[in-house]
Parts: C-alpha cells; structure tokens; sequence
C-alpha cells in the first residue's frame, strides 16, 4: 500500500472543501475498515456524485495500487459510452476531474437506454452481476492469495434518480452491497434529499455501518465553481465520439459528429457472418421479417454469450449499424467470435 501523502490539486478549476476532503480521507484512511472499503456515493441529481467519486478514487489510490470503480449511471458514465452498466479497475490517478475520460472496463453490461426508468429489473440484474463478479474476483483477503486480487477497494457511483422507482432501486442496490461506507450528498432544496439516516435499512439491523452526510459543494467563499455544470446530452455526445474516435488514425481530423459518421461510413469495416450472430433488442420487441432492416442507423452492443445460459453476456464494445455492416473499434476485434450477441438500441444515437 502506498504511504499518505497530501493529495494534488485534482483540476486547476475546482476548489474541494474541506468537508469532501475530510469524508473522503474518513473512507480511505478508516482504521476500523480491515478489509479495503466498498464506498457507495448516492444523492440528488446534479449534487456531484461523479465529483466525489472520482475524488473519493483519486484519494484510495494513494493507499492502494488499484482500485475498483462500479459505474450504474448509464445517463453519464464516468469511464465509459452511454448505456453501460461497467466496473473498471483504476490504476492511476485521473488527473483531472473536470474531463471524462474512457477507460476498458473489466467488464461491463449493454443497458441501452440513458435512464433505467423503462426496464429497472434488468438494470438491477445487470448491477448485481457485475458486483457479484468483483466479490468473486477481488474480494480475497488472504494475503497468500494472488497480488493482483487481493482486497480491492470499491467506489459505487449511483444515478441522480432518487425518488419513486428510483428511490427502489438505490434501497435494493444498498441492500444488496452491504458497502461498508455510504456517501450521502444532500443539496440546499431538502425536498429532493434523500431521507435522513440509514434509510435503506430494517429497524432491527444491528450491524456496523458508516454513514458520511455531506454538502453538495457549489461554490467556495471565493467563488470559485465548486463542481462542473454538465450538459448531460451534450457530455453522451462527447462521450459517443470519443469512443468511435478510437477506430480512426489521431491526425485524422474529427471534429463533429457528422464527419464522424462520414468518417465510419467510408471505413472498411471488419466482416462478421449475419448467421453467426444473435440478436437481440432491448426494451422493445420487432418483428422477425424486420430484424435486419431495424440495425440500420444503430448503435448496437457487442457481447459473448456465456456457455452458461444463466449468465449475462459481458460486452465487449460498440458499433453503429449501416446497411447490416457494424463498424468495431479494432481493439475489441479479437474478443468476437461466433457467440457474439448484437444487443440493439435506437436511444443511444446522436440526433444533431
């Protein structure tokens, strides 16, 4: 573990008050802890869930050399397109919390949707595997065990939904995890908080808990911004290129999202058999006679069948469907095979 050290100015046009600071140190740094700390960041939208987090990650990082990162807000990831549910071990210090920054996730599920409003019994399933895939992965605590995976920290950051389903869906979530801090953000608008204390839990629950309230942070006595004010459909758009910017030599010049979609639609795109892959559509059903027509024009999710029909297939990237051809970051190239699974959604497509 790496020795404490006072933490870098995270980005040059955001001021973190003391009371993050303190929370987070409180998390990284708990004596009580023994195993690494399972942190999850929850709160009212736009109250800085993803700051924090990525704050909270920047700071374990001092203390470990990896960490975990469960992303459940498919709206506005932090490390990944639109759409993904995904659990990404970080390595390095982000060095700046004000730019989203895509990273290859240790696996991560297609949802499909920017919101879980449509289909939340699948958004929880999809959670729950992914958490079940760390426990089973990085949840060792015998120090004879391999390095790579012993006690790795975790930080759960939630979506913003906090009322109604929402408000089910973060309760089950909690129930589920156990973490061993909960990161409670509450806003100047008390009516959109979530409930005071462990709201999550039974009156009979006798177990341990570390329960850290804090303060959205707007600005400081200096007035400096606090917290970045995100476009969120313009951060999907950003986020969308980003990704299939990857596919393209970086001298090649891509700005917008219509030479983007120029650009993929005069690149050669790698040949898969109709015949060797599934199918499938999300949160809607399409007639047999047409399934190949409803590709064109979509961004579909690549994903590996499991030989287990239990399992969730783990997706392996993104590709936009033109004329039954799907265009695929080379780097994903080598994880297809005849299992692959087209998961496909019209909500994650640009409209510019």
């Amino acid at each position: 573990m790496a020795s404490r050290s006072e933490p870098e100015n995270p980005s040059p046009n955001i001021y973190i008050p003391p009371e993050w600071s303190e929370a987070a140190d409180c998390i990284a740094y708990d004596s009580v802890t023994s195993p690494p700390p399972i942190a999850i960041v929850c709160g009212a939208k736009n109250c800085g869930k993803s700051t924090f987090s990525r704050y909270l990650l920047n700071i374990l990082l001092q203390r470990y050399k990896k960490v975990g990162y469960l992303d459940t807000d498919v709206g506005q990831p932090e490390f990944s397109p639109p759409g993904f549910l995904s659990l990404t071990v970080v390595d390095e210090v982000t060095p700046d919390l004000t730019i989203p920054h895509l990273k290859t996730p240790e696996r991560c599920l297609f949802f499909g949707d920017v919101s879980s409003k449509r289909n939340p019994t699948t958004y929880l399933n999809y959670i729950f595997a992914l958490y079940d895939y760390y426990q089973k992965e990085y949840c060792l605590f015998d120090k004879s065990a391999s390095p790579a995976k012993v006690g790795l920290p975790l930080v759960v950051n939630t979506p913003g939904w906090v009322k109604g389903v929402g408000y089910d869906i973060l309760v089950d979530m909690l129930k589920y995890m156990a973490p061993t801090h909960v990161v409670k953000i509450n806003i100047s608008a008390e009516s959109k908080n979530l409930p005071c204390g462990a709201f999550w839990l039974d009156e009979d629950h006798d177990g341990m808990l570390n329960l850290i309230e804090i303060n959205s942070a707007r600005q400081d006595s200096f007035n400096r911004s606090v917290l970045v004010q995100k476009d969120a459909r313009l951060l999907r758009d950003v986020r969308i290129m980003a990704y299939f910017r990857q596919c393209f030599s970086s001298n090649l010049n891509i700005t917008t999202i219509k030479e983007l979609a120029h650009a993929l639609a005069s690149h050669p795109p790698y040949e898969v058999p109709i015949s060797s892959i599934k199918i499938r559509h999300l949160h809607c059903q399409v007639p047999g006679s047409e399934i190949f027509y409803s590709l064109n024009a979509t961004i579909v999710g690549l994903a590996v069948s499991s030989e287990r029909t239990e399992d969730l297939p783990w997706c392996v990237g993104l590709g936009p469907g033109v004329h039954i051809t799907l265009y695929v970051c080379e780097c994903f190239v080598c994880k297809l095979s005849s299992s692959t699974v087209a998961w496909v959604s019209n909500d994650l497509v640009c409209s510019h």
